[in-house]
């Protein structure tokens, strides 16, 4: 089990590379019908629960559509001193100058981050203080990988009935409230334990309030090995 910190949503390439890394495919030859289906997958669960966003990875999909058409298109005969065109190329092309800026990034953090090790408002570090390992390591996650949770989740609810006013009791605020009530005599819950046998609207509303929470470092979320489940416990809000 490793500590998660959700802090920034991941862009669109962040979830093509996700689907592609999932597959265990080499990036030069993606199954461009599966990714493309898998995908637009994801955009209609961001939708449906309104992320911010979305219009980013919509301007994607409708990449991967038309990558996808022109793939299933009878290809013109071409000379054989002529490479072939790859219609895919273009996405390749992006995903590999998109991981060389996250590599760069990546580095560039872990550097200033050894350094706020050493000095800490102008003040040297002891040895004890830049030599003990921190009791767990945070690792940060995407949204991807808790909607697929949420996906799962959804899957097993109960048809919603066709009344909205059940619907209409569910907010945020109150869900929070009622995540912060079983955290504090309970050290850690799973989001399926949350939601569990209730309606779709209840499903969604809890899970918006998580990640607002995870936000505002009110709890944390834990990463279990089981990568379609995930629970929460308790965090720290940090004095800034």
């Amino acid at each position: 089990m490793y500590r998660v910190e959700l802090e920034d949503f991941e862009g669109p390439l962040d979830l093509l590379l996700l689907l592609i890394n999932r597959r265990e495919v080499d990036i030069f030859d993606i199954p461009i019908a599966q990714i493309t289906n898998e995908y637009l997958t994801y955009v209609q669960l961001m939708e449906s629960i309104n992320l911010d966003g979305v219009a980013d990875y919509i301007y994607f999909a409708a990449l991967l559509i038309s990558i996808k058409a022109r793939m299933l298109l009878p290809q013109p005969e071409i000379d054989t001193e002529e490479e072939d065109f790859d219609p895919r190329q273009e996405l390749v092309d992006r995903l590999l100058e998109y991981i060389r800026y996250k590599d760069a990034a990546e580095t560039l953090n872990q550097q200033l981050e050894e350094r706020s090790r050493l000095f800490t408002r102008g003040k040297a570090s002891t040895p004890a203080e830049v030599e003990s390992p921190e009791k767990e390591v945070l690792v940060q996650t995407t949204i991807f990988e808790l909607m697929n949770a949420l996906r799962l989740v959804l899957e097993e609810a109960p048809e919603e009935e066709t009344i909205t006013i059940e619907s209409q009791r569910y907010s945020i605020e109150d869900q929070s409230e009622r995540i912060r009530r079983i955290l504090f005599t309970e050290r850690r819950v799973s989001f399926r334990d949350l939601v569990r046998g209730q309606a779709r609207s209840f499903i969604v509303v809890t899970f918006l309030a998580i990640l607002e929470m995870a936000y505002g470092h009110e709890i944390c979320i834990l990463n279990v090995s089981d990568e379609n489940a995930f629970v929460i416990e308790k965090g720290e809000l940090e004095n800034v």
